[in-house]
């Protein structure tokens, strides 16, 4: 096991089909199937990919809001999975979520002040005298005015909402963040704001984060490292700028060829690609991106490549670079 700040190590997770009058279970779901990454104190992972590529179970997983179907997760050295329940809610106050949609997490029947107050009750973390200054507190911090405590929810517009959910999340002064496409649901210009935000609050707390998210371009501006997902797996890893330099896995070319450019003068290759993602319950045989990839092979229908180093901290899976069959598929896009 390594020094890192969060570790996670094949972690796997299943979700059964069942059919029939009595329910028996006929298939499973691979929603994720053996991923492995680390993080350090103080960094961001951006986890990248298509909807129904795993990302959004994976971060649920660490919470333990899902229950791993295997693999283990260490926090600071601390095995998450092996915590009884009372150890298990003292790590969570370490480890909090900012979820997508900005007003389906909040109780719209409760207060701003009554939902922060409610998770500084819950955690003892302040004296009830105190817990009004410290809402003003954490209101502050996100960009807004205390006077916002005494509002219900539908009075903000989705960016304020957002700002409430990172709010709360940071109410038990956790050190790890699970940003769940915190932005994805927000218009672009308040998309740059709540990132400015989120990379404020690094900076100033010493905040971990795993970001998840689809949009490339989101993820390029605030992540440290990116892990691009596909059907379960983790196909490729870079350092932010490597990545979008150098994408080796033709997935990566691809998800990258998508971005817009800001400049009408400029114009770029868009790599197509072929059909839908294939469906977590009935897998393909070999490289689950081959019915899709533009380079594929005989190898990739046969052969499930492994995640293999290909220069100084830049992994991919793909048959590519593997073995007699490494060729040279550079395209800088």
């Amino acid at each position: 096991m390594s020094d890192s700040f969060l570790q996670v190590t094949n972690l796997k997770k299943y979700f059964a089909v069942r059919e029939g009058l009595f329910s028996s279970v006929k298939s499973f779901v691979h929603a994720v199937d053996g991923v492995s990454f680390e993080i350090e104190k103080g960094k961001t992972l951006g986890l990248v990919g298509e909807s129904g590529s795993g990302k959004t179970t994976v971060g649920r997983v660490l919470l333990g809001l899902l229950e791993a179907t295997s693999g283990e997760v260490y926090f600071e050295g601390i095995k998450v999975f092996e915590l009884k329940r009372k150890a298990l809610r003292s790590l969570r106050k370490r480890m909090q979520i900012i979820f997508q949609d900005p007003y389906g997490s909040l109780n719209p029947r409760m207060t701003v002040g009554g939902m922060l107050g409610e998770v500084l009750s819950i955690h003892h973390l302040v004296r009830k005298n105190e817990r009004r200054e410290r809402i003003a507190e954490l209101l502050y911090l996100v960009g807004l005015q205390p006077e916002h405590m005494n509002r219900y929810p539908h009075e903000f517009s989705g960016g304020q909402r957002q700002r409430i959910g990172i709010a709360r999340a940071l109410a038990v002064e956790p050190e790890l963040i699970i940003a769940d496409e915190p932005v994805s649901a927000l218009d672009v210009s308040i998309q740059a704001q709540i990132l400015n935000l989120l990379q404020d609050l690094q900076e100033k707390l010493k905040l971990t984060y795993l970001f998840i998210a689809h949009d490339l371009s989101v993820v390029k501006h605030i992540s440290d490292e990116v892990a691009v997902m596909y059907l379960g797996k983790i196909v490729e890893r870079a350092g932010c700028r490597e990545l979008f330099s150098h994408p080796l896995h033709p997935y990566t070319q691809a998800l990258l060829s998508a971005v817009p450019i800001p400049d009408p003068r400029r114009r770029k290759e868009h790599l197509m690609l072929r059909g839908d993602i294939t469906s977590p319950i009935h897998l393909p045989r070999g490289c689950r991106f081959h019915n899709r990839c533009p380079q594929v092979m005989d190898r990739c229908k046969k052969e499930e490549p492994r995640l293999q180093k290909q220069g100084n901290n830049h992994t991919t899976a793909c048959h590519l670079y593997q073995g007699n069959q490494m060729q040279t598929t550079d395209k800088r896009l």
